[in-house]
């Protein structure tokens, strides 16, 4: 049974290899053109976010395939696909507006559905059991006054982020705290605790000083918040903070 599992093994190594190779080269044409983009900011806004998600399928892919290759292989392509995620985050940061000038398209939104998509367009391309995700049943209860375009992409850049900072089989949660004026929702993952350059003010603490930073603008049109907190060793917190009165309908504490 051993020999039939390296056979099988070393049969699998070059089409995993090609795999890989082939997502590096849609990578580096999307680096390419992310490059080209920068140079006309202002005029290509809508290109370069476009180009931060062909970043980010990528990273994630690698991410996954990390996990089912060799050894001496698996560092190299795991370290790309984190490449690949902190490039699309440095993008979408790019597209930055200020509090406050976003125009939101607000409607009635179910955070179940929601949810569920968001994490389903990030586990997807790292394949099964890469990661262990778990959404807690009182956050699929909320029905939001929110845009749901500006949500799901606040949702995937921050599960990305998850993602990222973790390793195989490690546990995503979401969970949702509630509070007088506000409701949260709180991605909280495994993983090492988030570089100390994502965090202000060092390791603990909340706030944002790089890296997330679209997201965060779109979470402020909300009137909302997103925060971060880690502890090295132990894992890290998001927080996605919303106005309670932005809750039309909450089941579960109904």
């Amino acid at each position: 049974m051993e020999m039939i599992s390296v056979a099988l093994a070393a049969a699998a190594a070059p089409l995993l290899a090609l795999l890989a190779w082939r997502l590096l080269t849609r990578a580096r044409m999307a680096e390419t053109r992310a490059a080209q983009g920068e140079l006309r900011l202002g005029a290509a806004s809508r290109s370069l976010g476009l180009v931060a998600r062909e970043l980010e399928g990528p990273g994630l892919s690698l991410l996954g395939l990390a996990t089912r290759l060799p050894a001496e292989a698996a560092p190299a392509v795991e370290a790309e696909g984190r490449r690949l995620l902190t490039l699309s985050e440095e993008v979408s940061d790019h597209l930055a507006t200020p509090g406050g000038s976003r125009s939101l398209a607000e409607n009635h939104v179910p955070l179940g559905p929601l949810l569920r998509e968001a994490v389903a367009e990030v586990a997807l391309p790292m394949g099964e059991g890469a990661r262990r995700w778990r959404i807690a049943p009182e956050a699929e209860s909320l029905i939001l006054l929110a845009d749901r375009r500006a949500l799901r992409r606040v949702l995937s850049q921050s599960l990305a982020r998850a993602a990222r900072e973790t390793r195989m089989g490690d546990r995503i949660a979401l969970r949702l705290v509630r509070a007088a004026e506000t409701v949260a929702l709180v991605i909280e993952d495994e993983g090492a605790g988030l570089p100390h350059g994502d965090l202000a003010g060092g390791q603990g603490t909340r706030g944002l000083s790089l890296g997330l930073s679209a997201a965060r603008e779109l979470m402020r049109a909300h009137g909302g918040e997103l925060t971060l907190e880690s502890v090295p060793g132990i894992g890290a917190r998001t927080w996605l903070t919303l106005p309670r009165a932005r809750v039309l309908e909450d089941q579960l504490a109904a």
